[in-house]
């Protein structure tokens, strides 16, 4: 994909602006990390708008000052440094950039046929040795669609046919070339599961598991051969005889396997030690409140923690059970009963999980339209609230779509919200973005303006639809 700006914007990179990388294990060496390079962007005061900090505030007459690629400070009066730009934000609001915690974007790309269906290796129910950046096609014209509804950041999964479907990825929401360029820098991976219906359905007729039974014993056997390895390789090279994997010889074509062997290499653990060690966050597709129990009771047995709940239309039945223990219920607003695992879903669902003093609820949309519209989403749930007599205000709900999507994907102390240090990721709205009127007008990443509604050079074609056609 070629970016199509202006020379306003310039085309040169920076090599600010980029957190350092999470410290890792061998668990979660990256041969392939990220490449990406905030865009050039010069200093900028937004003026006089009603300003959503994802934080909990709401400030009316407000402004926010970009300096660096990184948000310098929000406020009223704050003055414009020398050779700043200055957008006139009056009667508009402000806020942080929108993450979409559960996309498939570029793994299941439009147009939508057959050969780009790469989100699910269907081979084994555990299939942890597989990412889902090595599917991603960054030609997807739903990146873009997805960025013209206020989309700077987003974590790629792989499907829910397994027990255990790979690893995910965080890219920020920038045409490029290659994924990596994409990648957000120094995002955890996530590893997505899946419970019930789907894992039975794809492996029911294949020797299984056919069962909810057989699911949990699945999952428990592939960590426990995860706990083994875990355990093998934090052996001390004088305690052991056997040179594991990562002492080997950089060349040696021994030293990668896809058992684990000998003390030979293994994808398919390295990403269930790396879960176990934190080092991977953990998101799990369940619809059910007694399953989603039970996969909290798995990873209090194998010491891992859950980072979301991925869809479950249940989440309001253990929602204080979620916030005790810290884990997020990432969940659409109304979808229910397209199957029987979610058939007691509840338009009141997030609300309801959002309302515990530490509950954390997050907007998702799991599809290539619904993440163009996932401020709308986030207003269906405010009124299917206020209708049940809860009033949540837009301060608090925007951070269904930005500081608790952060969390999740353990990137908040960047993004998420417009705070002083962290990246420069916002979106100026027409209006209230709970309004179904409202449209994003201008969305900067890293401070640069990559989407302008009003400016046709500043939105974003992919490479795939140049030189096509549109329809009349």
């Amino acid at each position: 994909m070629r970016l199509k700006l202006t020379a306003a914007l310039g085309l040169a990179l920076l090599c600010s602006g980029a957190h350092a990388a999470t410290p890792t294990s061998r668990f979660t060496h990256d041969p392939y990390p990220s490449t990406y390079r905030p865009l050039a962007s010069a200093p900028l005061l937004i003026r006089g708008a009603t300003v959503l900090t994802g934080t909990g505030q709401r400030l009316d007459n407000a402004d926010v000052l970009i300096e660096g690629g990184k948000i310098a400070a929000v406020g009223q009066d704050l003055q414009a440094p020398a050779g700043a730009a200055t957008v006139d934000a009056q009667g508009k609001w402000v806020t942080p950039g929108i993450i979409d915690v559960h996309s498939h974007l570029g793994v299941y790309p439009s147009p939508g046929v057959k050969a780009h269906s790469d989100g699910n290796e269907m081979i084994a129910p555990v299939t942890a040795n597989v990412w889902a950046e090595h599917s991603i096609w960054t030609q997807d014209p739903g990146f873009h669609t997805a960025l013209a509804g206020g989309v700077t950041s987003l974590q790629i999964l792989p499907g829910s046919a397994n027990l255990v479907g790979g690893r995910g990825v965080t890219l920020k929401n920038v045409p490029a070339t290659s994924y990596q360029a994409m990648k957000f820098p120094g995002a955890p991976w996530g590893v997505k599961m899946a419970c019930g219906e789907n894992p039975k359905r794809v492996y029911g007729q294949k020797g299984g598991p056919a069962t909810r039974m057989g699911n949990v014993a699945g999952y428990r056997a592939a960590f426990i051969d995860a706990a083994e390895y875990l355990k093998k390789n934090e052996t001390k090279p004088q305690q052991s005889k056997k040179k594991r994997w990562w002492e080997r010889a950089s060349g040696d074509d021994k030293a990668d396997s896809g058992g684990d062997s000998g003390g030979k290499r293994d994808l398919k653990l390295d990403t269930l030690a790396g879960a176990i060690n934190g080092e991977i966050l953990v998101h799990i597709h369940c619809y059910r409140a007694d399953e989603m129990a039970t996969m909290l009771d798995l990873a209090n047995e194998f010491g891992f923690k859950v980072a979301a709940f991925h869809h479950g239309v249940e989440a309001y039945k253990l929602a204080d059970r979620l916030a005790a223990e810290g884990v997020c219920g990432a969940l659409w607003a109304d979808w229910w009963g397209f199957k029987m695992e979610a058939f007691d879903g509840i338009q009141e669902n997030i609300a309801l999980v959002d309302r515990p003093a530490n509950g954390c609820a997050i907007v998702h949309s799991d599809s290539d339209e619904g993440i163009q519209r996932l401020n709308q989403e986030a207003a269906k749930v405010i009124a299917n609230a206020r209708r049940a007599g809860i009033e949540i205000a837009p301060e608090r709900a925007i951070r269904w779509l930005t500081s608790n999507a952060a969390k999740s994907l353990g990137v908040a102390d960047v993004t998420g919200s417009l705070e002083p240090g962290k990246m420069a990721d916002v979106v100026v709205w027409n209006q209230n973005p709970f309004s179904v009127y409202a449209k994003a007008e201008q969305v900067y990443i890293d401070g640069a303006r990559i989407y302008d509604r009003n400016d046709p050079a500043r939105q974003p074609k992919s490479d795939f639809l140049l030189g096509q056609e549109v329809a009349p």
